[in-house]
């Protein structure tokens, strides 16, 4: 598998783009995408630590169609981001458009961004992208490169320890809601710690399992799949933490 492969996938289907009936060219499309994201993948927002990153320079790593850029950017971050896609790239430039943000956007391959300078941003945050890139540690590399000393990196790599790879490999899932995801990686927390082994302070929460039924949740319609629909919040809250699909990764330089 080749990164010009990669990049064609990405561009004939972005992530979350049909997380919307309305128009790509109006506000309420990003607001709906906005509201889609955080309420099935709510975990996220408590991730971003967005208090923390008013007036720092943070880089995103496949920003997509620029959902996480935007809550960085409204925060005040000085947001930086970069995709692989540019049919995707040009989604999150209309969104800061129509917000009225400010905000820098590259189409490159993260595994060279020697168009940055050593030691740049704040914070380096990626959600669930480099683990479909062709080499990650490459861009592991690039990462501690330009981030300041202290810097923190966040991340999410899919679990290889979930209930989503147990269904995956007896063939009743999929990695993605879209199907046939060319590179899907999935890590262990010891094969992140060794990815990460020129970073301090690494630390992994495991969280979220998808609950819904997925062409039902494709329509926007969230219907829970029976076994999730009559387990107790409890029981499914002590499942996800133990055996859930992200692993959220927080680290220093």
């Amino acid at each position: 598998m080749n990164i010009d492969s990669v990049k064609e996938y990405w561009n004939r289907q972005p992530c979350n783009i049909n997380h919307s009936s309305e128009s790509q060219d109006s506000v309420q499309y990003f607001e709906d995408v906005k509201k889609k994201r955080y309420f099935v993948e709510p975990h996220i927002l408590d991730f971003m630590e967005l208090e923390k990153w008013n007036g720092k320079h943070v880089l995103e790593i496949g920003c997509g169609i620029g959902t996480d850029a935007y809550m960085l950017a409204n925060a005040g971050a000085i947001y930086t981001g970069i995709e692989l896609s540019d049919k995707t790239l040009e989604i999150s430039r209309k969104r800061f458009e129509l917000y009225g943000l400010n905000g820098d956007f590259f189409n490159l391959n993260a595994e060279d961004m020697s168009q940055f300078n050593d030691n740049t941003f704040d914070l380096v945050y990626s959600f669930g992208v480099i683990h479909h890139t062709v080499s990650p540690e490459l861009i592991i590399k690039e990462v501690k490169r330009v981030l300041k000393p202290n810097g923190t990196f966040k991340l999410m790599l899919y679990a290889s320890n979930s209930w989503k790879k147990i269904m995956i490999d007896n063939e009743l899932d999929q990695y993605e809601a879209q199907s046939n995801t060319p590179i899907a990686y999935t890590y262990t927390h010891d094969e992140v710690n060794e990815l990460l082994k020129d970073f301090n302070d690494i630390h992994i929460l495991q969280t979220h399992i998808f609950p819904y039924k997925i062409p039902e949740y494709k329509k926007n319609i969230f219907v829970k799949e029976e076994w999730f629909e009559h387990m107790p919040p409890k029981m499914f809250n002590a499942i996800k933490n133990k055996l859930g699909w992200h692993l959220c990764i927080t680290c220093k330089k």
